[in-house]
């Protein structure tokens, strides 16, 4: 251990710019042996690791280092499954350059351990020999329904199925995975990815129930009546709006209706053909990971230009810095300290462009950040065949919420306790539906303190 001063930071290699956007394939490579070791031998092991504590999940990062250190790959597995329902998946999406990287204590200096690629590592090497986490099976004659299949209800259904609940789950949607399967692309995380972990968790006791939505297909009292506690963790899937003229054109789209028609046309399946954009000028108002996740998806569907309009600058971006990167390099254009005032519409009632205004960022506000101020007599128009909105999402709140006394916030948030139980006993829920629209590993986090609260109410 502590080979920083001889070896420096290592990042995962990529495939050629000309290379990946032609399809949708992982654009990173999985470490090898060699690397993931030499990697790990950098490792300090911190007596009071930043990493670890700056993770939502208390990942056993400097353990698992260790043992990769030390060629006990086994050991390692074990450890990384432990706190994390999918390390596999966190691995691949997690913004580790503001979590773990980011804390790193090599980063004064040495660079930071590449975490992220060893956690990768360690689960697709495990997997590939043959190592799978420990299930008991279902050993106890209690139940929980889940509903919805995204982070947190999967993180949910795995605590619950280690301790030998019965677990029923419900998803909407075609295939499970939620925001795992519609939202986040292909070159991001591999879809076989999450099938695989969804196969463990069915393999290990799980009911899943695709194409099902509770208050629709199946009701929530039905649900309730069979099941000893119910877990909700439907996300946050209403799009937010910028407020201004226009919004309601046709051709001016919420981001997660784009991610998700992409995937259902990468899957195979049918999906609307009007957002096939090829030869078109698009452009994606927003600054995070998801703006980032439908601008890198509309260059490889062909569009003639994609180009991101963001109030603020690269450095305020909310995203991972790795993604704009990775954006810039597969060619889109940035446009920065620019707000949208208008969408322009043409004719056919189609939008044609975007009225867009200069801003500075002024005084900090009472969280720390510089406040956007408007430049004024700084108006100016960018061309537009299709528009993307990517400014986050709100909890969509659904009929049985009201109809059982499941009560939320002014925003539409599910209001729970600190066992992450809602105001009707017995119904506990998580991730973006309580949160409103954030990480998938706060979604993980949330549906294993979840279970492990069901688990000590129900014995």
């Amino acid at each position: 251990m502590r080979e920083f001063l001889t070896t420096g930071r290592l990042d995962p290699s990529k495939r050629l710019v000309v290379e990946r956007t032609k399809d949708f394939n992982e654009i990173y490579e999985v470490f090898d042996n060699p690397d993931a070791s030499q990697q790990s031998e950098r490792c300090i092991q911190c007596g009071d690791p930043f990493c670890l504590n700056k993770c939502p999940l208390h990942n056993y990062i400097p353990q698992w280092l260790k043992s990769i250190a030390e060629k006990d790959l086994e050991f390692a597995f074990k450890l990384s499954n432990e706190p994390s329902p999918f390390p596999e998946v966190m691995g691949r999406v997690c913004p580790h350059d503001r979590l773990c990287e980011g804390d790193c204590t090599l980063n004064d200096g040495h660079g930071a351990i590449t975490i992220s690629s060893i956690e990768t590592y360690i689960s697709e090497e495990g997997f590939k020999q043959g190592l799978k986490p420990d299930f008991p099976g279902v050993t106890r004659d209690r139940k929980v329904a889940i509903i919805g299949s995204g982070p947190a209800g999967l993180s949910a259904a795995t605590y619950l199925l280690r301790s030998g609940f019965g677990v029923s789950m419900y998803e909407r949607a075609d295939r499970a995975g939620g925001l795992l399967t519609y939202g986040i692309p292909n070159f991001k995380l591999d879809k076989k990815v999450v099938e695989r972990r969804v196969k463990l968790l069915v393999e290990a006791g799980m009911d899943l129930h695709v194409n099902c939505e509770v208050g629709k297909d199946i009701s929530f009292e039905e649900l309730a009546d069979n099941h000893d506690a119910v877990f909700i963790g439907i996300g946050a899937t209403s799009a937010k709006s910028a407020g201004i003229s226009g919004e309601s054109a046709s051709n001016v789209y919420a981001s997660m209706e784009y991610l998700t028609a992409i995937g259902q046309k990468n899957f195979g399946q049918n999906y609307s053909k009007e957002f096939d954009f090829k030869d078109l000028d698009v452009v994606v108002i927003g600054g995070g990971d998801t703006a980032m996740d439908c601008v890198r998806t509309a260059k490889r569907e062909g569009a003639k230009s994609v180009t991101c309009l963001y109030r603020r600058d690269a450095h305020n971006m909310p995203g991972s810095k790795k993604e704009y990167k990775n954006a810039m390099e597969e060619g889109v254009d940035f446009t920065f300290y620019a707000s949208p005032k208008e969408i322009i519409i043409g004719d056919e009632s189609k939008a044609v462009g975007v009225s867009m205004i200069k801003t500075i960022l002024g005084a900090k506000d009472e969280s720390g950040r510089q406040r956007m101020e408007e430049v004024n007599g700084s108006e100016f128009q960018v061309k537009a065949d299709v528009v993307i909105m990517a400014l986050g999402f709100d909890p969509a709140v659904p009929a049985f919420f009201a109809e059982n006394g499941i009560e939320t916030n002014e925003w539409g948030g599910v209001i729970v306790d600190d066992n992450h139980q809602t105001s009707t006993s017995g119904v506990y829920a998580g991730g973006d539906c309580y949160r409103g629209a954030d990480l998938v590993v706060t979604a993980a986090f949330d549906g294993r303190e979840a279970a492990r609260s069901i688990i000590k109410s129900l014995g």
